[in-house]
């Protein structure tokens, strides 16, 4: 378990196991222990989310989200907790059975009852990483296409640092068979997806303080413009994380 207190804010996550990890980044949980009175800023990492927001009397919301291109505001919730299931793309297909191609920056409320969760599911994350795990199996009912494994395997170690070419080459899934499928489940293309793990993988960089490009960036000023495309701020800004307003940064562990 990864886990992290800092000033109010207490952040714990945990990883699934087996075929699980193929399909779910992670299951995490978030705790407000404040009056938060400032919005935070979530920036892109890539993941589909299934988000349930636990207010203070215990009453809960339900949110799916789709992939983001850009920094997102996070409005204020005093004294909340937030757990979450971040999923890997594939999961659009193989569990959820649905295109978030419409979801592209936006999210979506859901029924309260939604995967049968209720207010007994969200004492502690290991409850709610039991349950959830329990939920994502039994919407798994069919092996994951071998392609697409080794796709994804890709894009993560090489850290978003690989050509759509060089992808479909070590694949033997045409560049265009690849881009069909992102824009059919995501609603961005492959090359657009790449630099979103290249900047989410960047991101430790900027918080140790290195401003110049790694991952094949092309130079300093490119990848000022990336990070600011994805973040809203130069790296340096990113780097200060003023009242820890990016939520990200401040949940990373550190070195």
């Amino acid at each position: 378990m990864i886990h992290s207190t800092k000033n109010q804010l207490e952040y714990a996550s945990l990883k699934p196991d087996g075929v699980l990890k193929d399909l779910a980044e992670s299951i995490w949980m978030m705790k407000y222990h404040a009056d938060e009175t400032e919005g935070s800023i979530i920036v892109p990492d890539g993941k589909i989310d299934l988000a349930v927001l636990v207010m203070e009397d215990e009453s809960f919301e339900i949110f799916m989200s789709g992939i983001f291109t850009g920094p997102v505001i996070k409005p204020p919730f005093p004294k909340s907790k937030m757990f979450v299931m971040s999923f890997h793309p594939a999961a659009a297909e193989y569990i959820f059975k649905r295109s978030f191609a419409d979801l592209k920056n936006s999210r979506q409320k859901l029924p309260g009852g939604y995967w049968g969760f209720s207010n007994d599911d969200f004492s502690d994350l290991e409850r709610f990483y039991e349950k959830a795990c329990n939920i994502i199996s039994l919407n798994l009912t069919k092996a994951v296409d071998s392609r697409k494994l080794k796709l994804f395997e890709l894009i993560y170690s090489s850290k978003g640092a690989v050509t759509v070419n060089e992808l479909a080459q070590q694949t033997g899934w045409s560049s265009r068979q690849i881009n069909r499928y992102f824009n059919k489940w995501l609603g961005l293309s492959l090359k657009a997806y790449l630099n979103i793990i290249r900047f989410s993988n960047s991101m430790r960089q900027v918080k140790n303080g290195n401003f110049y490009p790694e991952l094949n960036y092309g130079d300093q000023s490119h990848f000022i413009r990336e990070v600011k495309k994805f973040a809203g701020v130069k790296p340096t800004l990113l780097n200060k994380n003023e009242n820890d307003r990016f939520i990200q940064l401040s949940m990373m562990p550190e070195d």
